[in-house]
């Protein structure tokens, strides 16, 4: 009989839930919390508000907000520092998925020691993390509930990928209010890439029907609410339905891993310190159409789920229509660009297509991929 893993943290999902961080902190053990934010979260306010609900519940705070887009492991560093000096004895990220990578990344290095290069790849983290809660302020890393946290390499100039059960966060917590304060661009970004994890994740060769069920819901979800909330900020119920695909395809490729579109973009934004979301949008409809033809009824499904007529249509034709619809939400939302308006050149293409091999995400794609594939991928994503 096949045999799988499915694991999630507490989920505590809702309009007002971040009151919820105070006493979900106590329940861990904690007294004095970490929190990891970032400079745009803390000027929404949104920093503010969670520590109020900490120090609420009578926890000691201390806070950081040292740390970029794409975090590189010198910010991890900066932050380990910290919580060791600070004396706290839990973690809490508010923020999108640099603060909660970064409160992963910092969490693991705290109980473990070591580098973040001794942890890159799967499963080699070998000591309990101290507790962790999580708040999503966008809704499209997906970070709050997943296995993974994803830290640039400075000097590499790659996305490091390191993946353990121990990296699952004890409460995830959702409060769609919390996405109000994102700007149209940041929206279409993280929609696009929870789009692409929800995607991934179906097709994925880890895929089971528990991981199944969640990917579908998300890409569903997104095909209906992404455009809206995108073009209305103060859409609350687009708003709501962002967040929960956000968090179902978290769910989904936490547990079924991802395949090449991400094994690839972790290399563009290690690279240039890009938006991971548009980097998703330009590489994402290449690699589906590298992939149809390994997957053809699971993209069926997926054209289906995002709500095109398949009436008619051969397995072919009907799983090529994914793709279409792909396209047009992407162009829907002004999203349809190529790497080369980023800065990517046809010069880079052999380095960044070396390191997508080397990147943990490619072990799940559907369809194996050599490294004359992967170039050829990245060209026509130009």
């Amino acid at each position: 009989m096949n045999i799988s893993k499915f694991v999630t943290p507490e989920i505590i999902f809702g309009c007002g839930s971040l009151s919820q961080i105070g006493d979900s902190a106590l329940r861990l053990g904690a007294s004095k919390a970490f929190v990891v934010s970032d400079a745009d979260v803390l000027a929404a306010g949104w920093g503010d508000l969670a520590i109020g609900h900490l120090q609420k519940a009578g926890l000691e705070t201390e806070i950081f907000s040292d740390l970029t887009t794409n975090p590189k492991d010198n910010e991890v560093n900066k932050g380990l520092e910290k919580y060791l000096e600070s004396g706290c004895d839990a973690i809490i990220a508010v923020g999108g998925g640099s603060p909660t990578d970064v409160a992963k990344a910092v969490a693991m290095l705290a109980t473990n020691g070591g580098t973040l290069r001794d942890y890159e790849g799967i499963n080699k983290i070998t000591h309990p993390l101290p507790p962790m809660v999580m708040v999503p302020t966008t809704a499209g890393a997906g970070s709050e509930v997943s296995q993974f946290t994803i830290i640039v390499d400075s000097q590499r100039k790659l996305k490091m990928s390191i993946i353990s059960k121990s990296l699952v966060p004890d409460i995830a917590i959702v409060d769609p209010e919390l996405l109000k304060t994102k700007d149209r661009a940041l929206a279409a970004a993280t929609g696009v890439d929870a789009l692409t994890h929800g995607i991934e994740s179906y097709v994925s060769l880890a895929a089971t029907p528990l991981t199944d069920i969640h990917a579908l819901h998300a890409v569903r979800l997104i095909a209906q609410n992404l455009k809206p909330a995108v073009e209305n900020r103060n859409d609350i119920a687009a708003n709501t339905n962002m967040a929960m695909a956000s968090l179902s395809a978290g769910i989904a490729f936490s547990n079924a891993i991802l395949g090449a579109t991400h094994a690839m973009t972790h290399q563009v934004d290690g690279l240039l310190d890009h938006h991971h979301g548009e980097t998703n949008a330009s590489i994402l409809p290449h690699v589906m159409e590298y992939n149809l033809s390994a997957a053809p009824e699971k993209f069926k499904v997926l054209a289906g789920a995002m709500g095109m007529d398949l009436r008619g249509l051969d397995l072919a034709a009907a799983a090529a229509l994914s793709l279409e619809a792909v396209n047009g939400l992407l162009e829907g939302i002004g999203l349809a660009k190529g790497l080369a308006e980023f800065g990517i050149t046809q010069k880079m293409i052999s380095t960044l297509s070396k390191n997508a091999l080397n990147d943990a995400c490619l072990v799940t794609n559907p369809r194996e991929a050599t490294l004359q594939d992967i170039e050829s991928i990245f060209r026509k994503a130009l």
